[in-house]
């Protein structure tokens, strides 16, 4: 029997042995019970937020299909993460967790196909409101709630044997960039991006094959299509904060946000960049360890060649900060730091990053005008010694390397006016 199991049946969610502040197993059971019998049934038929879920198992054969509640109503709220910063965990699990996934299994350059499962997935991406939705499953859904890094929560799935939607009203955004079959992806995804659209709606309705020229569209699975949006933002925005001026001074940001510390640290100089992620033990990404986990992912002014180690965080990351430094016109090096407390008791996508660093970003910062000031009021918003974030900081390391020999070579030019005068 593993350890995680045995603290479970001693702990049975009363001791909190696992050093989380509340127990995670209960968070699920509790959201569960409340919706498996509503859904314990062939036929369910609910509005969806809209909401579709592409999977990436069996690639390049994936099962697409609807996400539907099990009730009418406004049910918007339920996937829109840019609004879910004053919802609790426990919330975002409860709600995401009435979601039950509809699975269909197709081909991922099936996307023009008459199949009306297909059809009808595709028309829920594209709507603006909810959507009325019936779906007849050929077992009843099964299966725990689905946590994953990337994507929002959901709950059980099962396969579809029939669908039926009402009339979706769609964004009619969207939908220019849905019938224009020679338009890129990468530009319409951009061009919706500059018109307002939400980045969530843009993830979903280039999920399921609506952008791009029309012999090169593809259902994409939603964890990829997160990531791919986020990334296309981001390095659009970043050409052209390299094009402005640099920073003034040493700034910090700061924000906690469901038990994460989040300290956005910017630099005056040329655009670069790092996420540093420190994980406690007994949190989603080090449940055994006994030992804080401190993990990185970098850039330099010319950016990546090579997929960031910490996954679609990175990405989602750098699209805010870039998001910040173009609003003010302005380039700086930027160091993201993130403390994940156990408070964080399950993952619950990387919205949380993107929606996070933009509110702290919103905040008022702390200006200093000496990196050693700067350091020394990050030291004072963190647990985590200050030492063992330069350790595990490419760029921190750089930056007081070259302070280093600057200062040195500003002594030397003073010693040689002394000399000399």
């Amino acid at each position: 029997m593993g350890r995680a199991s045995t603290l479970c049946i001693l702990c049975r969610g009363t001791k909190l042995l696992c050093g989380k502040e509340r127990c995670p197993v209960l968070v699920r059971f509790y959201s569960k019970s409340r919706i498996e019998p509503l859904i314990n049934k062939l036929r369910l038929h609910g509005s969806s937020p809209p909401s579709v879920f592409i999977g990436r198992i069996g690639y390049p054969y994936v099962a697409i299909g609807p996400l539907i509640p099990p009730y009418l109503g406004d049910t918007s709220i339920i996937d829109t993460p840019e609004l879910w910063l004053n919802k609790s965990i426990d919330e975002i699990v409860d709600f995401r967790s009435q979601l039950v996934r509809g699975k269909h299994r197709v081909k991922i350059t099936d996307v023009e196909t008459t199949d009306r499962i297909i059809e009808y997935t595709r028309e829920l991406a594209l709507a603006e409101k909810p959507v009325y939705t019936e779906a007849i499953f050929e077992k009843k859904p099964y299966g725990k709630i689905v946590f994953y890094d990337e994507v929002q929560p959901h709950g059980p799935s099962a396969p579809i044997k029939k669908i039926y939607i009402g009339n979706p009203k769609y964004d009619q955004k969207i939908e220019k960039a849905f019938y224009d079959t020679d338009l890129k992806a990468k530009d319409a995804i951009l061009e919706l991006y500059r018109k307002g659209v939400r980045i969530s709606k843009i993830q979903r309705a280039f999920s399921v094959g609506a952008f791009g020229t029309k012999k090169h569209r593809r259902f994409v699975p939603t964890r990829w299509s997160i990531t791919a949006v986020d990334s296309t933002i981001g390095e659009k925005l970043m050409e052209k904060t390299r094009e402005h001026p640099w920073i003034n001074e040493y700034r910090v940001y700061n924000l906690n946000q469901f038990d994460n510390r989040w300290i956005i640290l910017m630099i005056p100089g040329e655009w670069q960049y790092e996420l540093i992620e420190a994980w406690y033990p007994n949190t989603t990404w080090n449940p055994y360890g006994t030992s804080i986990s401190i993990f990185n992912s970098y850039e330099f002014y010319n950016g990546r060649t090579t997929y960031a180690e910490i996954g679609g965080c990175y990405y989602a990351a750098r699209l805010a900060v870039n998001e910040t430094l173009n609003k003010e016109k302005r380039q700086a090096g930027v160091v993201v730091m993130r403390e994940a407390h156990p408070g964080y008791i399950m993952p619950i996508g990387v919205w949380n990053v993107r929606e996070s660093i933009r509110k702290a970003l919103q905040h008022p910062y702390k200006k200093f005008d000496t990196i050693k000031d700067t350091l020394t009021y990050v030291s004072k918003k963190m647990d985590i010694p200050l030492q063992r974030w330069i350790k595990n900081s490419a760029i921190l390391k750089k930056h007081l390397y070259q302070k280093k020999i600057e200062d040195f070579q500003k002594k030397i030019e003073e010693n040689y006016d002394d000399q000399t005068s």
